[in-house]
């Protein structure tokens, strides 16, 4: 198909006519001024037309095999009424993640991510509407996006350095705190990195509970700050603040002092309010990462919630308690392609104080710290592919010990964004 160029073929037009009628009237060049014009404003509309919708698209690809000793659906000790995100034994397709960006306007740009299930079905991950229209360093967010809290909440899961996250991520955060709300950030004018964060939203996002309301279902506050050390050296540093409300969250299975079959099924209602810092550094020898660099991270967070305890659907009384975890790790890459990493996690489930109708029964002290030791080799081809191997000490559950043994594969095709620091 041929493509001709209109103002070209009009300007040709243009000049054929003026050699054919040299004494030709002002009206008539008007009116061929006019025509020119017309047919730019169409090749302009063509054009916008062609390229009104333009996205960058991506699909990442991964899948795990699991070799575990016990059931992965038993929840760390202390912590049966967090949620449960379970390893998979065998062969498993892990979730796949379909992203579209794009930009809107000059003041808008929008993202998407459908995560797809290896038991099938699309959920929405993110899709949200991003604005620096405000200007000052401000950066408006609105729609349904992983939260700023912390270091880990925000990236991806083909982006952790292991196959998993944190035990403190899995069991007071589900893995990561989602969002349906708003958020906003300020990037201050300085050499030194400091931002400031906000956000307000439904509360949908474990800890929370989905309910129908007015107004917001949860809160949260965020400061990070961080430099770079010359060229070989950089930091960040954090401090996050998360306030949300559960309503009737159920929780099955949950062990009771007097060792119910099965364990009870308990309904909490009440507040939920958790604190944490965050720290990583990363090393590069000669400011070349595609060589070599390390980075050492941790996380810290304590979590209280009270309010009122429904034990076992018969028995309501006041409940309280206060549980917190935290993880080190360290990823080297070695040599271009290869990298090596070791993460330490360990968890407190605290003691919870209940009232006088349910002193007998619920929640024990069990004495018991749930830890577990990481340890991951992974060769990546190209910064579009990776092959992991994971091999995990687990003491999460009390007298049930276990080595796992992970493989891991990730994929990513099409256009993906640069990730965060």
């Amino acid at each position: 198909m041929f493509n001709f160029n209109y103002p070209g073929v009009a300007i040709a037009a243009l000049l054929t006519h003026s050699l054919h009628a040299i004494a030709a009237s002002d009206e008539d060049l008007q009116a061929l001024q006019q025509r020119v014009q017309q047919l730019e404003q169409h090749a302009a509309a063509q054009t916008a037309s062609s390229n009104a919708f333009n996205p960058d698209v991506s699909l990442i690809l991964a899948g795990t095999y699991g070799r575990l000793g016990h059931d992965p659906a038993i929840p760390a000790t202390g912590f049966a009424m967090s949620a449960n995100p379970a390893h998979q034994q065998g062969f498993n397709l892990g979730e796949s993640e379909l992203g579209i960006s794009a930009n809107i306007d000059p003041d808008y740009s929008g993202y998407a991510t459908m995560a797809l299930s290896p038991a099938g079905g699309l959920t929405v991950e993110n899709a949200y509407v991003q604005s620096s229209a405000l200007g000052k360093g401000l950066n408006l967010k609105f729609g349904r996006y992983f939260s700023g809290l912390g270091y880990l909440n925000e990236q991806h899961a083909h982006a952790w350095d292991f196959v998993d996250q944190p035990l403190v991520y899995a069991t007071l955060w589900n893995n990561q705190l989602g969002e349906d709300g708003v958020q906003l950030k300020w990037l201050a004018p300085t050499d030194t990195f400091i931002e400031l964060g906000g956000e307000i939203g439904r509360g949908r996002g474990f800890p929370g509970t989905d309910t129908n309301r007015n107004g917001a279902g949860n809160g949260v506050l965020y400061a990070h700050l961080g430099d770079d050390l010359g060229i070989a050296h950089s930091w960040r540093a954090g401090v996050s603040l998360h306030q949300t409300q559960r309503n009737n969250a159920l929780s099955n299975n949950v062990p009771d002092l007097l060792g119910t079959l099965g364990g009870v099924t308990n309904s909490f209602s009440g507040n939920s309010q958790t604190a944490g810092l965050d720290m990583v550094w990363k090393y590069v020898p000669d400011g070349n990462i595609a060589k070599r660099y390390i980075k050492f991270q941790g996380e810290y967070f304590q979590r209280h919630e009270h309010g009122t305890l429904l034990y076992n659907q018969l028995t309501s009384s006041s409940f309280s308690d206060t549980q917190q975890g935290w993880y080190v790790q360290s990823v080297a890459q070695f040599m271009p392609h290869w990298r090596t990493g070791l993460r330490y996690d360990r968890l407190a489930p605290g003691v919870a104080t209940v009232g006088a109708a349910n002193v007998a029964n619920v929640i024990s002290n069990y004495g018991f710290q749930p830890t577990r030791t990481s340890w991951m080799l992974d060769y990546s081809p190209s910064e579009f592919s990776r092959l992991r191997l994971q091999i995990a000490r687990d003491h999460s559950r009390q007298a049930l010990p276990e080595n796992q043994i992970f493989l891991q594969y990730v994929m990513s095709m099409g256009a993906h964004g640069a990730h965060a620091y």
